[in-house]
């Protein structure tokens, strides 16, 4: 956003039923005299970008329905908590499950309300900019029936408005058909949209092509993956933001790398509050820290020779920030280091820190020997945080839907999956893991550059890039399901520290801290903390589980199933 800032606005005559599928507004206010001009259609399409529908976590106080999607994966460790998703308890009246396809048909309403309504408009609106219209709208109702099909398999599809007793009538159709309407709207979205805007920034031909490119590939539809990221880039509209470690902050807004984007705004009351920021923030700055990047996460970053801890030389498990991918240290706050305006050390003995504007000593409430609820198991996220989070709990960075470094890293999956594998593959990878490193792609000495071009060895250096790229995204669940690694890494036991007395006798008094030993990590990229357990050295803080049987898919809501005799149940459920 380079003008001015996109203004969600709640209309009257959009609101929706949020108890049950209501794919109709239940009144619609005056709509004989509505719509007929450009400023209220502008509106209306307005309506579609609420952050709600882009990000449908608005209660970061109910753990099943947190404000961060990573949650429902093996990056997250919460405590000694898990959710409906890690623990292996969802059910057709779960929150994340009732809210999430709410939001999602609430939205697939509004955007078929206002291409029914745009005749309204004809006379006073430009063909042109009708066509721009109807194009939006079709993108918008296509990304949401995307995630539809992915959480939920087969659902109900609509394309117009539904009174409520005929939405009550309506059966599941097969997600394959679903994916051929989601595909012509993107189409004619990728075909009418502009590249750009010059003032406030709406779905873009870009943004059409890359979220065709990301639900063809979590689909296993490569071939159309492939394509779709390959127009995205032969655009020539994004490239990857130089700096991995502000591209995420508040100040870094509308950047080059943003192919779409839900921009916030403090001024416009459109923000992070403190619900969501305390979360991850130590507690030093008055943060709660409640929420920590995993130990499976921490072991999976490579090293800079582009191997993984158990193959380095260079990983030293005393001092396991150093030697990292950079995105380690960009993504985990590496001990000794500033953050929140504070010295992070969780080590035992670290019973004091520095405050960094006064240089003054405190008392280390990240130590656990000082608080009991410091972080369980040491670590802090540090991705995207800035002063903005600890001044005052109010921050507004872009919610990213998609960036460049996906669709390059989505065109390089989808051609390795399809063992179509060529220099562009590489290319592609190797964009994305320099820029990590500040150089460019071509200087290969200066990074650990991909060169091989075997297909089984080049998938597990894609899904591991992917799990250093995307960290704290909300994109590692997603991919642990359509890879079908979730019945593997969401039925692992989380770990973390082992009381500070037994620390400092165990782990500190031989000089082993912070790791003990050498993690070992497994073919799929999976840490086995099994033996530091076995010697004492941690404790277990929760179990994870995950039914193969059922939890690829989530329930259709009950409520929807009690009020709607057509709709059947997935199976397990």
């Amino acid at each position: 956003m380079k003008n001015k800032i996109l203004i969600l606005l709640t209309i009257g005559f959009l609101s929706f039923s949020c108890n049950k599928m209501d794919l109709n507004p239940l009144s619609e206010g005056s709509s004989e005299s509505w719509y007929s001009n450009d400023n209220e259609i502008r509106m209306s399409l307005d309506y579609l970008y609420t952050l709600r529908f882009w990000n449908p976590n608005p209660d970061p106080l109910n753990f099943d329905n947190c404000a961060w999607l990573d949650v429902f994966s093996d990056d997250w460790t919460n405590r000694t908590n898990v959710g409906a998703i890690t623990a292996g308890t969802i059910n057709g009246q779960s929150t994340v499950v009732t809210s999430w396809w709410t939001y999602y048909y609430q939205c697939i309403a509004a955007a078929n309300l206002v291409l029914e309504k745009l005749d309204n408009a004809k006379s006073v609106i430009s063909e042109g900019k009708m066509n721009q219209y109807i194009a939006e709208a079709r993108f918008v109702r296509a990304a949401q029936y995307s995630k539809l099909i992915f959480y939920y398999g087969d659902v109900p599809y609509t394309d117009k408005t539904l009174k409520i007793a005929d939405a009550f009538q309506m059966g599941r159709i097969s997600k394959a058909d679903v994916l051929k309407k989601i595909y012509d709207d993107f189409d004619f979205a990728a075909s009418t949209l502009p590249l750009s805007y010059s003032g406030t920034k709406y779905a873009t031909k870009g943004a059409a092509l890359a979220l065709k490119a990301r639900i063809a590939l979590y689909m296993g539809d490569y071939t159309v993956a492939r394509d779709a990221a390959k127009a995205c880039m032969d655009l020539n509209v994004n490239q990857l933001y130089p700096d991995f470690s502000t591209l995420f902050l508040s100040k870094t807004k509308n950047s080059v790398e943003s192919v779409f984007a839900i921009p916030r705004s403090v001024s416009l009351n459109v923000y992070s509050a403190k619900g969501v920021t305390q979360q991850p923030l130590s507690r030093n700055s008055s943060g709660n820290d409640y929420v920590q990047p995993s130990w499976d996460l921490f072991c999976s970053f490579l090293c800079k020779d582009g191997l993984p801890i158990d193959e380095s030389p260079l990983y030293n498990p005393q001092k396991p920030f150093q030697n990292r991918d950079p995105r380690c240290a960009a993504t985990i706050v590496e001990f000794g280091t500033e953050f929140c305006g504070f010295i992070y050390e969780p080590h035992p003995d670290s019973l004091k820190t520095t405050k960094v504007a006064t240089g003054t000593r405190v008392s280390n409430l990240d130590c656990r020997a000082v608080t009991q609820y410091a972080s369980y198991n040491g670590l802090a996220w540090r991705k995207g945080i800035d002063s903005d989070w600890w001044d005052d709990f109010m921050t507004d960075p872009d919610n990213t839907v998609i960036r460049y470094a996906d669709v390059l890293l989505i065109y390089a999956e989808a051609r390795i999956e399809l063992n179509q594998i060529d220099q562009s593959v590489l290319d592609a990878i190797n964009k994305v893991r320099a820029r990590a490193y500040k150089v460019d792609f071509t200087q290969t000495a200066s990074y650990p550059a991909v060169t091989s071009t075997d297909q089984t060895a080049l998938r597990k250096i894609l899904r591991m890039e992917r799990r250093m790229e995307f960290a704290f995204e909300g994109l590692r669940h997603a991919d642990i399901i359509r890879w079908r690694l979730a019945e593997k890494v969401l039925n692992t036991k989380i770990y973390g520290m082992i009381d500070p007395p037994e620390q400092r006798e165990k782990i500190v008094k031989p000089g082993l801290w912070f790791f003990p030993e050498v993690v070992p990590i497994d073919e799929d990229g999976i840490p086995d903390f099994t033996s530091m357990y076995n010697h004492g050295f941690c404790k277990i803080l929760a179990v994870r589980s995950f039914d193969k049987s059922k939890h690829y898919l989530w329930p259709i809501p009950t409520k929807e199933i009690l009020i709607n005799k057509n709709l059947t149940q997935n199976p397990g459920y």
